[in-house]
């Protein structure tokens, strides 16, 4: 399937739109260095570490992501009132965007991931989190935030970025939705396991495939495109879903829509070929890409497209980074010609 798409015009119409971004945040930590010997004490590489580097994580790379594409980011999400949820709101100013829909609670801890690099390469990952749902009481209070931020912002589209770290509850997602459909506001989501069959009426459902196994409870050959498209056909039907983008890793995307004027639409579009050094945070770029892409009111075929092209850029890359606008718009000009 071809686009026609103006690809100027649309990466020039990024600028105008605020994306709401409702999740779980983190801290992404990288101790970098060099592997020349095995420890004396365990079979294991003793790293120098060289250079240490925090970067924001988690649905906060979803803003980031967002940010590079050109438009406006708002971040919503609860923290710790601890030494890392300071250092994570100093680094969102960092990076100019808003804190305003952070909350910050004392019965929380500011989740950390530590990742040790040694010659280029992650030999480990040390993780420091709560991952309790948030109480009703907080959860009300988070979602009043978010009703005053709505009502002072016109949003484009919104993303649940979904880490399973208790950020998004089910309260959360049953009060949410629903406003947002009256507001004809799409949205946008990347499921973990606990709440994927909560996620109902929505514009587009972003699973992998190990998600999509654990969400539906169902086992199936996924080199099989019959059984992948009769799973996501059940999940389009179970969930009432416009569009479904399945992230197959290497493999690409399997997009598949629901249209009111050519019905349903299932395809393979396949991953360009590529040097890989790191698939961490591939899918933040594809349901950031992609909800920026719903918010233009872009067809389902041609957000998969670009979604998929831009989840595939940041792999070239180590460590969890946003997409290049720059670079993306290049691509997909070369790729038409």
């Amino acid at each position: 399937m071809q686009s026609n798409i103006n690809f100027d015009h649309l990466f020039k119409s990024f600028n105008t739109q605020k994306v709401l971004i409702i999740g779980d945040v983190m801290i992404d930590a990288y101790q970098w260095g060099k592997v020349e010997r095995i420890s004396p004490e365990a079979p294991v590489p003793v790293v120098l570490i060289q250079k240490h580097e925090n970067r924001p994580g988690g649905a906060a790379n979803c803003a980031l992501n967002i940010q590079a594409l050109g438009a406006e980011p708002i971040l919503c999400s609860v923290i710790g009132e601890d030494e890392k949820g300071n250092e994570f709101i100093k680094m969102l100013q960092d990076k100019k965007i808003s804190d305003k829909g952070i909350m910050r609670s004392p019965n929380r801890r500011t989740t950390i991931k530590t990742r040790i690099i040694g010659n280029n390469t992650q030999m480990l990952r040390v993780d420091e989190e709560i991952t309790e749902n948030l109480s009703d009481s907080v959860s009300e209070q988070f979602i009043a935030l978010i009703g005053k931020i709505i009502a002072k912002n016109k949003i484009g589209s919104v993303i649940f970025q979904d880490y399973d770290k208790g950020v998004i509850t089910p309260l959360i997602i049953e009060k949410l939705i629903p406003v947002f459909n009256e507001l004809n506001i799409p949205i946008a989501v990347d499921p973990k396991k606990r709440n994927f069959n909560l996620y109902k009426n929505v514009s587009l459902f972003k699973p992998n495939l190990k998600e999509l196994k654990e969400g539906l409870q169902i086992e199936f050959d996924a080199n099989s495109i019959p059984e992948l498209s009769a799973v996501v056909t059940h999940l389009l039907e179970q969930h009432n879903v416009r569009i479904v983008l399945t992230t197959l890793s290497e493999k690409g995307i399997y997009f598949s829509c629901n249209s009111k004027d050519k019905g349903r639409l299932n395809m393979l579009i396949p991953a360009h070929v590529r040097s890989i050094a790191d698939v961490s945070g591939a899918g933040d770029t594809v349901i950031s890409t992609a909800a920026l892409c719903l918010a233009i009111g872009l067809r389902g075929y041609d957000i998969a497209y670009i979604s998929n092209l831009a989840g595939g850029l940041v792999c070239e890359q180590i460590g969890v980074v946003p997409v290049d606008k720059a670079q993306l718009l290049a691509e997909l000009k070369s790729l038409k010609q």
